[in-house]
Order: structure tokens, then sequence, then C-alpha cells
């Protein structure tokens, strides 16, 4: 079984590594190309391609797989089986043709719920009680082709976006071996999903980890953890941005975003109905504290009455 695998993030890592310890070849990985990070902005590989070189492994990485050359690069790999895994790319139908067995794909949700860019932090989100990894066979359309095995966790009511993402990490690539097993024995055979039950995950962004205070608190509370650790949901006090990493709905009346009140146990603010204690937050130019560490030494910062997000 010749794979190439295709994959970006460290998500996609976790995958690579099990097909690593597997008993199949991986003849090349593909990745995105090399992104400025940091303060210097130096060109940094991907999570995938760190440990694509470090095994040895041919990396290529393509601006894109929709011309000749690319296309004709892949296939001269003679690959039986194309594994991808957040890759980042679109894949045409031309690609999806070379491998002699298609191409599959990881996909952190129980699809066909939340297709699209950030399955994770939709699910939890929204309040899903369950989340999990579903391998499917490739389509050219979105996250919409036949799944061949699935893997279930519940979503807890202490679960973030972060926390949840380690989990899938761990459960999808016992999958996606489990999967291979079956495509190479002919043993595991598709199941059509029902386009009618599917939801788009779209892709996170800044502008709406802004906490609007006047919608409901629980609403809050389940954006406060799926975008932790990021974007990572925020406000304003005094004119200075404060970043929100952890919060309880609490009982409490007032005006969207008034601080009802403050103890070491949190910050007090109402919403919509009822209040949010926030439990974690981060100051300009500080690190993410306890709310009782922070309390302790800024009291008269969250003073009862002042409003957040002015």
């Amino acid at each position: 079984m010749r794979i190439v695998f295709a994959g970006t993030p460290e998500f996609a890592a976790e995958h690579l590594k099990a097909l690593l310890d597997s008993p199949y070849e991986i003849v090349a990985v593909y990745t995105q190309p090399d992104r400025p990070a940091g303060r210097g902005q130096k060109l940094m590989p991907s999570a995938v391609k760190a440990l694509a070189v470090a095994h040895d492994l041919p990396v290529y990485q393509p601006q894109t797989l929709r011309n000749a050359d690319a296309q004709a690069e892949l296939a001269a790999l003679a690959p039986d089986l194309m594994v991808v895994v957040a890759y980042g790319l679109i894949l045409p139908q031309a690609v999806l043709d070379i491998p002699r067995l298609g191409c599959i794909n990881s996909h952190a949700s129980l699809l066909p719920r939340w297709r699209g860019a950030a399955p994770i932090q939709r699910a939890v989100q929204a309040g899903d009680a369950e989340s999990g990894v579903t391998v499917m066979r490739m389509e050219a359309g979105l996250d919409t082709g036949p799944m061949l095995l699935k893997v279930v966790t519940p979503i807890t009511a202490d679960d973030t976006g972060g926390s949840l993402h380690d989990r899938l990490a761990q459960l999808g690539p016992d999958a996606v071996v489990q999967a291979i097993a079956g495509l190479a024995d002919g043993s595991l055979h598709g199941e059509v999903q029902d386009d009618s039950l599917a939801t788009y995950a779209h892709k996170l962004n800044k502008d709406e980890a802004r906490i609007d205070w006047a919608r409901p608190a629980a609403e809050l509370e389940r954006l406060i953890r799926a975008f932790n650790p990021w974007p990572v949901c925020h406000s304003t006090l005094d004119g200075e941005s404060v970043k929100v990493l952890g919060a309880n709905v609490c009982s409490g009346q007032g005006a969207p975003g008034e601080i009802l009140g403050a103890s070491k146990d949190g910050l007090i603010v109402a919403c919509a109905d009822q209040a949010l204690s926030l439990t974690r937050l981060q100051l300009p130019g500080g690190k993410a504290l306890n709310f009782s560490d922070l309390f302790n030494s800024r009291r008269e910062k969250f003073a009862t009455g002042k409003v957040l997000g002015q």
C-alpha cells in the first residue's frame, strides 16, 4: 500500500505519526508552503513538514494542485491511496482520480454535522452533546463524500475548543489506520451522507470573538470555551482590551456588560439574561490568570458599576 499523505497543522501531524507506525509505506508528504510566524516573521515549516523531514520523507509544497505540472508530479508517485487531513488546499477531481483507491479524509466532526473549516469549535459553540471523527472518501464537494468509519466522544461542560481538538487528534489517527485496512481488504464500504442534515462550520475570525454582552449568558459561555485557545473571546474595560478565557453562568441582572460584583470566585458581568462569572482573564501585557489572582492586585479596576464593552 503506497500512501501519499497531505496535511498541515498539528492535528494532521498526529495522523502522520500513526501512519509512520503502521505497516503502510508513506511515499511522500504534501503540506502547505512555509508561512511567516513570530515576531521576526521568519518562514516556519508546518507541523507535518517538520515531522516528515525528521523521518526523511519527500516533501512537496505546491501553491495549488490545479495545474497540470503539480498533478503530473503526484501521478509519478504512483500512490495506491492519498490520506488527507486538514491540508488546506482544494483537491480537484483530476487529483482525486490519481490514487488507485482514491483519497480519504479524516474530518473532525460527526458528518454530515459540521462540514467546513472549524467543526471542532462550532460543535462546542452550538452546545452539541457529542463530537467525533469521520473518515470518508473524498469527492469534489466540501466534506460530502461517503462515510467509511466514525468514532464518537462526548462534549463535556468543561470542554474548550483546545481540549476537544486534542482528544479528536488522538481518536482520528487510529480510525484512519482502521479505515485503510478495511479498504485494502474490501470489507469497508461507504455510507452516503444525508445532505439535509448538514451544517456549515464557518472559518473562525477575530471579529466574532468580540463579546456582545447583550447576548444570553449561556450562549456566551459556550463561545468563550469554543474560542479558547484561539481566537480568544475579548471585550474592553476602561478602554483596554480584556481577554476572557473562562466563565460560568450565574444569576444576576443589570445593563449588558455591567459589573455586578467581584470576588475571588469571579467577576460578575450582566448579560441579556442572567450573568457570567468571569474566572480567567488576560489583561494587556500580562499573562492569563485566574480572576482570584487579579482580584488581589487590581481590585479597583473591577469596581461594581463599571461597564465592559463600551
